[in-house]
């Protein structure tokens, strides 16, 4: 899989309140551990069902060779993922759970990631996608690790730059957080936009 199929692959599953929550555990006391435990989870989840979908669709095999099936399949999840952000766009305010955040424990962080990643809607389709595209392609499983670690990568973003920046990115990240839960949507939508036009390209 190539790094512009999988680069919007992984912003379909952390655009939400997958990243979100990524910066909320990345301003609590626990900080460190809380974030490493939440992107385990996710590994855990991702790792799971993508395998799943792997296993089970193996015996659909796809001799064309061609990715235009997952370019189709990833311009779908993205045109899905802009109409549930614009459709969400009122709810100004984080969910109820996500009060928990400010006091997280690892364990509750790991559980958070492990839920998120692997029972959101659009994380499950898009993990089955890939899972699906790799069995039908008759690539080995090993493939999807750059989905994987791209994935992760974004959602360690927040705790990264608090690890580089310390101080100033413990000040900056409260910020970050706020103008997030205010203008999300707007965000997503531009970001899901330019994915789309990539992946359109491939179209034309």
């Amino acid at each position: 899989m190539s790094l512009l199929q999988v680069l919007p692959l992984a912003i379909v599953m952390v655009a939400g309140p997958q990243f979100l929550s990524a910066i909320f555990l990345a301003t609590t006391d626990r900080w460190r551990a809380n974030s490493l435990a939440f992107v385990a989870g996710a590994a855990l989840s991702i790792s799971a069902v993508v395998t799943a979908a792997y296993l089970l669709g193996g015996g659909v095999r796809d001799q064309t060779g061609s990715s235009g099936v997952l370019d189709a399949v990833i311009l779908g999840l993205l045109l899905l993922a802009m109409v549930r952000v614009y459709l969400n766009r009122e709810e100004s305010e984080p969910p109820e759970w996500m009060g928990k955040l400010t006091t997280a424990s690892p364990r509750f962080s790991f559980r958070l990631g492990v839920l998120l990643l692997g029972f959101f809607p659009t994380d499950v389709i898009t993990s089955v996608s890939v899972g699906s595209f790799l069995a039908a392609q008759e690539a080995p499983l090993t493939d999807a690790l750059g989905f994987l670690a791209v994935t992760l990568t974004l959602l360690a973003l927040p705790s990264l730059t608090v690890l580089a920046f310390s101080e100033r990115a413990e000040a900056f990240l409260p910020r970050v957080r706020e103008w997030m839960n205010d203008n999300a949507w707007i965000v997503n939508e531009v970001v899901l936009l330019f994915f789309v036009a990539i992946v359109g390209s491939n179209f034309l």
